[in-house]
């Protein structure tokens, strides 16, 4: 595996020292081995793995400021954050889910790589808020949500100046023209969008990079799944 994870972040910009790459061997190992317990992922088989979760997850490495301070909403089995945290570990990352089999599997994997500066942490999202408004300079998140939903959940985290990433698919530009109210509301504005071709497994990622440039009402993020349910708009 190692070889072909070279090979591929090669390619995409990435150079991979031999103790990050024993640390993706070992995360994939160990994320396979617990999946046949807690149904972690879908997708395991070892090549899809390095393009779909691995390398999809550090695609946006270079939109992170050095030293920054990010938090991983929704982590899920650790994507992107871990990746993120494995290529560049000058990053002081907070995993958040709100599930805690997931947390606990969390836990295991930063102790398993020997990451520093890395907390997994149980909540959600609008509970976690309450205490750390506006105390991050990244918010992520690859949650499968459509903008106003991810930016009430990312926008309050984030300090001005700070910056939201969003992982995206296609069809961004109904996304983006449904969502600018909400991020305006928010107090964020759109900094940039860009788009990487895949083209191993015929994927097209799109990266939507928000600034916030003003503070978020208190009142965001709503509590009792509304943000989902009843999204800005």
């Amino acid at each position: 595996m190692k070889e072909k994870l070279s090979e591929v972040f090669t390619k995409y910009g990435f150079e991979l020292s031999e103790e990050q790459e024993t640390q993706f061997f070992s995360y994939y190992k160990y994320l396979i081995q617990e999946n046949e317990k807690f149904n972690l992922t879908s997708i395991t088989e070892e090549t899809e793995v390095i393009y779909k979760h691995f390398l999809d997850s550090v695609l946006p490495a270079k939109e992170i400021p050095i030293n920054a301070k990010v938090i991983d909403v929704g982590t899920g089995a650790g994507f992107p954050g871990i990746p993120l945290k494995i290529l560049r570990p000058d990053i002081e990352l907070t995993l958040l889910d709100s599930l805690q089999k997931r947390v606990n599997f969390l836990n295991d994997v930063v102790n398993l790589l020997g990451l520093d500066k890395c907390t997994c942490v149980h909540a959600r999202a609008e509970d976690y808020c309450q205490q750390y408004r506006e105390k991050f300079d990244v918010s992520l998140s690859r949650a499968v949500a459509q903008i106003p939903t991810l930016s009430e959940y990312l926008l309050p985290f984030v300090k001005i100046g700070g910056k939201v990433v969003m992982y995206k698919s296609q069809k961004l530009e109904e996304e983006l023209e449904i969502g600018k109210n909400a991020i305006k509301t928010l107090g964020g504005k759109i900094e940039k969008v860009f788009t990487i071709e895949v083209n191993e497994i015929d994927a097209i990622r799109n990266f939507v990079i928000i600034k916030k440039v003003a503070p978020t009402n208190k009142k965001y993020p709503r509590g009792k799944n509304l943000p989902k349910t009843k999204p800005l708009n």
